[in-house]
Parts: C-alpha cells; structure tokens; sequence
C-alpha cells in the first residue's frame, strides 16, 4: 500500500465518525428557540412594523405577522422587544435577540454585524429603485438563517 492510500483511508475512517450536520448554529439558536422562546427585535417602520401606543399591546404590521406565522411553524413563543436599530443590533450582537425586524433593507448599515436573510419581498423605493427586504438574525447562525429563509421563500410575497 502506498502511504496516500493509508493516508487517504485514515482521513476517511476519521471522516466517516463525524456526525456533523450542515448548516449549524455554533449557539444552538434554532435548538432554543423551536418549542421555546423566539426573541424578535422590533424597530418601528410601517407597513413593516409597528408598536402599540402604550404599554400593552403587540407589535403590528407586515413582518411582524410573518414573524408570527415563522414562530408558529417552529412552535416557538414570540417575545417582543421594541428599539432602535442601533440598540437592537447591540442586543443581536450579545445573545440578547434571535432576529430583528423593521423594515430593512439588503442595503442595511449593519450587514457587517448581523448576517441578513435572502431577500424575501421587493418593493419601489423613493427613488424608483428596488428595495430588497430583509430581516436580521445572528452572525453564524446559519441552521436559523436557513430554516428562516425556508419558511420567508415558501410564503406568496411579491419578489
């Protein structure tokens, strides 16, 4: 036997233990929240998403009832929590959200510190050019990124 037969046998033997699956969630993002607790940022911008007046009250607006119907295909208890894009990217950025929603856009300022789904509906900006819309989960967390996009693709938006 060549020394790359025994080489490339031991790399497969090796391999071949792994039981990884593709795409992962390094903290286990999907995991906690399927059956559990989706914590779901919310910064006003309507149609998109809006906060109710007072104190009481959910959100309200497009995305937020995609959200609801996204929790509801995962068996997961929505925890809302309303700010600003700023604080609620911070909050993403620290394990303190699972997604933010508001309205973004592809051409979002925080594309470097969150990673954005594929765009899931597209509409005319102010400008006449096409707004990508977008939502926003943790960096790396690729199996929620993943099954997200899955249920946004399945859904009869306009693209």
């Amino acid at each position: 036997m060549t020394r790359r037969f025994v080489a490339a046998a031991g790399l497969l033997l090796a391999l071949g233990g792994c039981s990884a699956t593709i795409p992962t969630d390094p903290d286990g993002t999907l995991d906690h929240v399927t059956g559990g607790s989706l914590r779901v940022g919310v910064s006003p911008n309507p149609p998109w998403t809006s906060l109710p007046d007072g104190p009481e009250g959910e959100p309200a607006g497009t995305e937020v009832e995609l959200v609801q119907d996204f929790a509801r295909s995962i068996d997961a208890e929505i925890v809302w929590v309303p700010g600003g894009e700023e604080d609620l990217v911070g909050q993403l950025e620290h394990d303190g959200l699972d997604l933010i929603i508001g309205g973004l856009t592809a051409k979002s300022p925080w594309s470097s510190k969150v990673a954005l789904t594929y765009r899931y509906t597209v509409t005319t900006g102010p400008h006449g050019e096409d707004e990508l819309h977008v939502m926003a989960t943790p960096m790396g967390e690729n199996a929620f990124l993943v099954e997200l996009e899955r249920f946004l693709l399945d859904q009869d938006l306009p693209v």
